[in-house]
């Protein structure tokens, strides 16, 4: 059996997104974006529930249905349609300078040519826009039409594989998905997105923020933190002591 504190080995992100499959079902994928749809999509998403994320980007394609007038939009008129999003001001201002650079360059806002790239020079490409690290461009390659094979790694994805020990807890962003990118060498776009998903739903439901409930989890068999977690003893509660020791003795009345 592959050991959890092999960081980074290649059976384990197999095993991980086999036992997620069983556990939760394998996801459908939906629909995919334009290429610059989706650069526009994840980098507002950051730090932001899904659905929130969504909405502001459908504000965002209806107020400025064409490209070029997002780009040309003012930062404010852009910070106000997202407003309920995670740190709305910079995410407007980096949007906007991204927008702009990408239709100098391409007026059409046309990112296909991404696709006739190697991934780490799609990648480079994608993180020279402001605002733009490796999960909005692992984003834009494989969410998009453009399908190409990069793993997204946010704050969900970095907690799980952190406390399975994939990664060591230091890692950042890029660490991780190095680790997974060189553990699944001949994985397509869609099993690494459906990897995405399944990770994403376990951190959602059950290995959460602060609240890790390791023995329901369907990784606990090889996961590090699961491991630590079950050797400390539980604490029963009162009511827990009193069924183990029989029902109470009734009083006699009067």
């Amino acid at each position: 059996m592959q050991m959890m504190f092999d960081f980074g080995a290649i059976s384990d992100v197999a095993w991980i997104r086999k036992q997620l499959g069983s556990f939760f079902g394998r996801p459908a994928r939906g629909s995919a974006c334009s290429p610059i749809g989706q650069l526009v999509k994840s980098s507002i998403s950051n730090r932001t529930l899904d659905e929130i994320s969504f909405a502001a980007y459908l504000r965002l394609v209806k107020a400025y249905p064409e490209w070029p007038a997002l780009a040309a939009a003012s930062t404010g008129d852009v910070e106000d349609l997202i407003s309920d999003v995670a740190f709305p001001d910079s995410k407007a201002r980096h949007l906007g300078g991204a927008l702009r650079i990408i239709g100098a360059g391409q007026p059409d806002f046309d990112l296909n040519f991404l696709g006739r790239l190697s991934i780490d020079e799609a990648l480079a490409w994608l993180e020279r826009l402001p605002g733009v690290g490796r999960k909005v461009s692992a984003a834009t390659l494989n969410f998009s039409t453009l399908d190409m094979p990069a793993f997204v790694v946010d704050t969900h994805i970095l907690r799980v594989l952190s406390r399975y020990g994939f990664v060591r807890n230091t890692a950042d962003t890029l660490t991780a998905y190095d680790a997974v990118m060189a553990a699944s060498p001949q994985w397509s776009a869609a099993e690494l997105a459906e990897l995405h998903i399944l990770i994403k739903r376990l951190s959602q439901t059950i290995c959460q923020h602060g609240r890790a409930r390791c023995r329901d989890c369907p990784l606990l068999q090889r996961c590090k933190a699961g491991a630590n977690s079950a050797r400390k003893p539980v604490r029963a509660s009162r009511r827990d002591m009193d069924r183990r020791q029989g029902p109470a003795r009734q009083q006699p009345s009067g």
